[in-house]
């Protein structure tokens, strides 16, 4: 049985992961997956967001910036950089959009990709990723590890396990586990941590819509 105290870290990313892992046979819109996430986050997340304050928030906006950039440079310096065999094969998947064509054009369907990338998304993962793993990985009662504990092997293990959530992004997903890794340890805040990586997504949304670089949102 799973106790409370790490299903406020868990619960909202498990159930986003499944609700993508039903997209191919149960398709669901952005909006529901924004809906469904918030509301986990705030069934079983608010005790533990609400321990957390910002600590250093220009430091984290900047941080987030700096991701963002390493995230589409290589690509803007040499396009088609991520269609290379090592980044888009079988294993990794591809550097492909999940959206519709009709989805690319309609207002709604991207208001509310755009929400669940800068609202959802970086609560749920940095809740998980930082907030539980890298502290569980220490210490299975992850509660007596203080935020932002640093030991060789949890930052390691997040950062790559990170990388490889974002399949044929995964070179510019490592940078940016790592960043975020030591964002955590430097300032030993979710909150700073959640603001930089929001600060990422959203630039990123606003660079695919912007742009077309629709490859970024598989």
């Amino acid at each position: 049985m799973i106790d409370r105290r790490t299903l406020a870290y868990i619960a909202p990313f498990a159930a986003f992961i499944v609700l993508l892992a039903l997209q191919p046979r149960l398709p669901t819109p952005a909006w529901v997956r924004l809906l469904v996430s918030l509301a986990v986050i705030l069934i079983f997340s608010r005790g533990a967001l609400a321990e957390g304050r910002l600590v250093r928030p220009v430091s984290s906006v900047l941080i987030g910036v700096a991701v963002f950039v390493i995230w589409v440079g290589p690509d803007f310096l040499r396009p088609g950089y991520h269609d290379l065999p090592i980044f888009s094969n079988s294993l990794l998947g591809h550097a492909v959009s999940s959206l519709l064509a009709a989805q690319k054009s309609s207002r709604w369907p991207l208001l509310f990709r755009v929400l669940v990338s800068v609202l959802a998304v970086p609560v749920l993962e940095e809740l998980f990723w930082r907030g539980w793993l890298m502290r569980w990985i220490i210490d299975r009662h992850f509660w007596r590890v203080p935020l932002g504990a640093y030991q060789a092997a949890a930052f390691w293990i997040v950062a790559v396990l990170f990388a490889s959530e974002h399949g044929p992004y995964w070179d510019v997903g490592l940078a940016a586990g790592i960043i975020y890794n030591w964002w955590m340890v430097r300032t030993r805040s979710l909150w700073d941590c959640i603001l930089a990586h929001a600060v990422t997504n959203g630039l990123l949304a606003a660079w695919v819509i912007t742009r077309g670089e629709w490859q970024y949102w598989l």
